[in-house]
Order: structure tokens, then sequence, then C-alpha cells
């Protein structure tokens, strides 16, 4: 997105103080939405058992969020470019709040699922939006700053929404979780409103130079989505089904040390830098396929049945995917002369709609094969970022 001519508004007069705060406010409300999407995941064995469904039913809980916003993304770009940012993050606040109240009350899995599923629809209100807005407002030399701190937010939010359903409450108490990121959100949603600069002349988007599906007939392009796109299915379906693996026979872990082995995400905040300096000295090509090798051997490691090793396997799985995913990132961007943000909307939405797909994929496996199952399908669909990762590298050593 071009700049408007308020494009330099923001740290023009140097005041660092100023500048902090509007990197830790980004923060708060990309972590506060990011945690609502996977309150459920650690105790999706324990929905199962209360509404007495299948563990596939339960896993709704998560991908109809997922669902949501990948349905959502682009439509919430294109709102970002023609109105002000305030009343779009207050009104997706609010239908989100509300749907996480209703979450903590309904008794009827279909209800559950469906609030779940709006709150995906608005979940991009405060994340797409606030990244579009900060794309058209921030000076290039604060850009990368705050956006790298809108990164780390979305790791830490995973995180945190999954801790909070299943070890700050108690795991019986699923309901309160949702109440606590409510509050959360509330917060969060008040400081940007109190904190964002004005943005009262909102300019609609410029005709770029290329549309959604010229985008896609670009193989260049098209490699990193994809690339986006398994990376997060075989991880979704990993994570997902994780709960039900390490709960059954004959590992019988608790939820709060299955919750606890998801701080194994923390990896994705360093992974992420590190892929990207890995990507300049050897190419996404390369590192690509150094993040499948290392997503694959992970998932075999989980095959062994003890938890220590699974706990180093999981750390080795966000490993694998979050340098799949910067990778991919950066390739598609530094291929980017126009359309920036058409391009990057349309990774978000391969991305969601992939993690959709692999948890449906992954729990159908995970049903009629048990978790051997689920791996088997996440090593195979691996061998497509592999095969892309190849494809990069061989473009790369062409003369």
């Amino acid at each position: 997105m071009n700049g408007g001519p308020n494009k330099n508004n923001f740290f023009s007069s140097g005041e660092e103080q100023g500048g902090f705060r509007v990197q830790a406010m980004v923060f708060t409300l990309v972590a506060a939405a990011f945690a609502t999407i996977y309150i459920t995941q650690p105790v999706l064995p324990i929905i199962e058992q209360e509404f007495g469904i299948s563990a596939t039913r339960a896993s709704l809980t998560v991908s109809a969020v997922v669902l949501g916003i990948a349905l959502s993304n682009l439509p919430f770009g294109v709102v970002a470019d023609r109105f002000p940012i305030r009343p779009i993050i207050i009104a997706g606040g609010a239908v989100v709040t509300a749907c996480s109240l209703v979450c903590a009350l309904t008794g009827r899995i279909g209800v559950l699922i469906a609030a779940r599923f709006v709150q995906g629809l608005f979940i991009p209100s405060m994340t797409t939006c606030i990244a579009a807005f900060l794309a058209r407002t921030l000076p290039p030399r604060r850009l990368n700053v705050v956006m790298g701190g809108y990164v780390s937010a979305t790791v830490a939010g995973g995180l945190g929404g999954r801790l909070l359903g299943g070890f700050i409450h108690p795991p019986l108490h699923w309901r309160y979780a949702f109440v606590t990121a409510a509050l959360i959100l509330v917060g969060a949603v008040a400081a940007a409103v109190r904190w964002l600069p004005r943005d009262d002349h909102p300019h609609a988007a410029h005709a770029e130079a290329a549309g959604f599906l010229q985008l896609l007939s670009r193989p260049e392009l098209l490699r990193p989505m994809l690339v986006g796109f398994f990376g997060f299915f075989v991880f979704s379906a990993m994570f997902n089904y994780m709960p039900f693996y390490l709960s059954g026979p004959p590992l019988h872990a608790s939820v709060r040390m299955i919750t606890l082995l998801y701080l194994a995400y923390v990896v994705g905040i360093a992974a992420g830098p590190m892929s990207g300096r890995l990507s300049n000295r050897l190419g996404a090509g390369a590192t690509m396929i150094a993040g499948s090798l290392l997503f694959a051997f992970a998932i075999l490691l989980t095959l062994i049945a003890s938890l220590p090793v699974i706990a180093g396997s999981l750390a080795l799985i966000c490993g694998g995917f979050f340098t799949l995913h910067a990778a991919a990132v950066g390739a598609l961007n530094a291929r980017l002369t126009s359309s920036r943000g058409r391009a990057n909307s349309l990774y978000v939405l391969l991305y969601y709609l992939g993690g959709a797909a692999g948890i449906t994929a992954g729990g159908s496996a995970y049903v009629r094969w048990g978790w051997p199952g689920a791996a088997g399908l996440g090593l195979c669909a691996l061998l497509l970022p592999l095969g892309l990762g190849i494809a990069e590298l061989r473009r790369a050593r062409r003369p």
C-alpha cells in the first residue's frame, strides 16, 4: 500500500516514548486477537467428553475460527483502505468479545462452533486491518520495527491462548478462559482507540498493476504461497491432534502437562529472524528445504511414545514450520514491485485455508488410523514444500 499525506506522522518528532507506546499497543491488540483463536485447542479432549462428540467435531472449535479468518481476510483488507481504522477495530472487537461470552455460556456444541466461526470472521478487523493501517501510515524506518513486533505478537498470542485455555484456568473450567480473553481484548481495543494516531482521511486504494488472478498466475509468486499453505496444513494438523495423542494410552498426559508442552511455540519467536538470516546466506530455496526436512524429522520423533522426546519434537516442529513460513514470506515480498497488499492478502488467505484443511484432513486420518495416520499425512504433505524448495533452488541457480 502506498503512503498518503500522513506517511511521516509517526515518530517524526523523534519521540521514542510515543514510538514504544504505539508498538506496545500493536503488540497487545494482535496478541489478544490471536489468543482467541487457540483457546480450545489444549482442552479439545475435555470438550469431546463434555458434549459427547467426536474428536473431529470438537476440533471444529478451532478450525471454524481459522476458516472464518480465511474467508474475511481479503474483504477486510479492502475495508481498511477505504474507512478510518478506529470504527473497524471497535466494531470487530465488540463482535469477537460478544462471541467469547456466548462461548462461555452455551451448552450446545453447534452454538459454540458457530460463535467461533463468527469470531474468525471478525478477527481480521484487528489483525489484517492494523497491518494495512501501519503499512499506509508508518515511515519506512519505523515500519520494519513495528511489523517485527506484529509477527512476534502472533506467536505470543497463539501461545497465550493455549495457556489460557488449558493452564491458567483449570481445564474443566475452560469457559472462564473465554471470559478472561474477552476482558483482555476489551482492554487492548481501548488502548488502540486511545493511542492510535488519527486517520481521518483514508483514501481508496489505487488500482495496482496486477489483480488477484494475475498474481496467482505467476509461478514465482505462487510457489511461496503454496509453501505457506502446506506448511500451515501440517502444523495445524499436528498441534490440533497432539492433545488427543498425549492424553490417551500409553502416555496418559494431563491437560496441564499437554498445555506446558505448547511452550515449544516460543521457538517461533526466534525461528523467524533466524530463517531470514539463513535465506540471506543460502537463498530461499535452500531454507525451505532445510525447514521441510527439520519439520519431517520432528514429526517422526513424535512416534516415539516418550514425553521428553515429544517435548523436544514439538520444539523442532515449531522450528521447522516457522523456518518455512518466514522463508516463504521473504521470497514472496522480495519478488514484488507492486500489488504488495494484494499479494500478501492472498498469502494469508491460502495460509489459513491450509490450516483449516489440515485440521479437517488430520482429523479424518487420526480417527481412522490414530496418531501414526495423522503423522503419516503430515509427512506426505511436507513433500510439497520440499519439492517447491527444490524448484526455488534450481530457479536461483539458473544463469
